[in-house]
């Protein structure tokens, strides 16, 4: 797929933001669980956060391939980063897309800016893969809400200082019986749960927020009663081409390390990479790497021409995800005894990569979305 120089220029800045910032900090931020605030913030001032964000917000008015293109670079650096980059991405999409002008103003340059950070409260206990299971309530009370519930590994949970709530406000009405609210995360009633410590991506702040008796106003809900998981479902496909180019990105890294490792290595006195097994392994995490790629940009091309993307994105996350898998593996292969040990960065990378194939709906889930796309009449 061919690249306008603004796309090129995109890439090329990521890139560099990439090897020159992530990469020399990736090791320790795994390491320590740390979360990356200064990156964050320097992402904020160069513009890497709210690509696809009207410039009269603050953001950088690029279209969703362009998004998918940042993420794909920053996740060379480190896929933690990227999953930051993704998460300001999913909440100031909601926000545009359906927020007042009070709330625009209040919340979007803040989050693109790394000024405030943000949770994207949708995961419980009850509710995973199946939504619809949700059982956090806000029910009315004055020209407000109150809010009860809990919310389970919750990207930011243990940073947030906003977080996009998905509650029940109609109990009898099913998926159309919810709401989404932006809750203050410093306001009475909300805590948060201990840090989880995770097998990847461990720079990801990742922990529980419980709401008890939480008091709202009346504005604080986003968009029409109702609708929460209309809503919510509505930016699952930029969701998925973000995860998918992250993982796209975990593939790329691993095969450069691969290519690299291949030519240095030595055994039975020659460079293993003239081993035709070590070849093979390398073609076909190139051509998976390469088909991840093109998946990603067709679907979010999809998305940029208004087309239904729903099957693309699915497609694009499910293959991405699940080669991102299996190719870390393959580089740890390569490296031998040394891509086990802690500190390498394929090592990181195998970890890193499994969450692709969990989160913004499980790769299982998507088979389900492309055989019912395929099977619809």
């Amino acid at each position: 797929m061919k690249l306008t120089m603004e796309h090129t220029q995109v890439a090329d800045m990521a890139r560099r933001f990439a090897n020159e910032v992530i990469r020399p900090q990736a090791e320790r931020l795994d390491r320590d669980e740390a979360f990356a605030g200064d990156i964050y913030a320097a992402m904020g001032e160069s513009g890497l956060f709210g690509i696809t964000v009207p410039d009269t917000y603050g953001g950088a008015g690029l279209d969703c391939l362009a998004y998918s293109i940042v993420m794909e670079e920053l996740s060379r650096g480190y896929g933690s980063i990227a999953d930051q980059c993704g998460l300001v991405e999913l909440l100031t999409t909601l926000l545009c897309t359906h927020g007042t002008d009070a709330q625009k103003a209040q919340w979007i340059e803040p989050l693109i800016r790394a000024q405030k950070r943000g949770a994207y409260c949708i995961t419980e206990a009850g509710a995973g893969s199946d939504v619809s299971g949700v059982k956090t309530t806000a029910v009315r009370q004055g020209d407000g809400w109150v809010l009860n519930g809990a919310k389970l590994w919750i990207h930011n949970a243990p940073v947030a200082d906003v977080a996009f709530v998905l509650a029940r406000t109609d109990p009898a009405a099913g998926k159309r019986g919810m709401s989404i609210f932006i809750v203050d995360c410093h306001s009475a009633g909300v805590s948060r749960g201990p840090k989880e410590h995770k097998l990847g991506q461990r720079s990801s702040q990742v922990g529980e927020l419980a709401f008890n008796d939480v008091v709202l106003p009346a504005d604080a809900m986003l968009g029409t009663e109702g609708r929460g998981f209309h809503m919510m479902m509505s930016v699952l496909e930029k969701g998925r081409i973000g995860i998918a180019s992250l993982a796209v990105g975990i593939l790329q890294a691993g095969l450069d390390a691969s290519v690299e490792q291949a030519r240095m290595r030595r055994q039975f006195g020659a460079p293993i990479s003239e081993f035709q097994g070590i070849q093979f392994m390398l073609a076909d995490m190139a051509k998976d790497t390469e088909a991840a790629r093109l998946l990603v940009r067709s679907a979010a091309s999809k998305i940029d021409a208004g087309e239904d993307a729903t099957a693309a994105s699915s497609m694009a996350k499910c293959f991405a995800g699940d080669a991102a898998v299996t190719h870390s593996s393959n580089a740890i292969q390569i490296f031998g005894g040394s891509g086990y040990i802690r500190g390498y960065e394929v090592e990181r990378l195998y970890r890193d990569a499994k969450i692709t194939q969990i989160y913004e709906g499980t790769n299982q889930i998507q088979r389900v979305i492309i055989a019912r796309n395929l099977l619809k009449a």
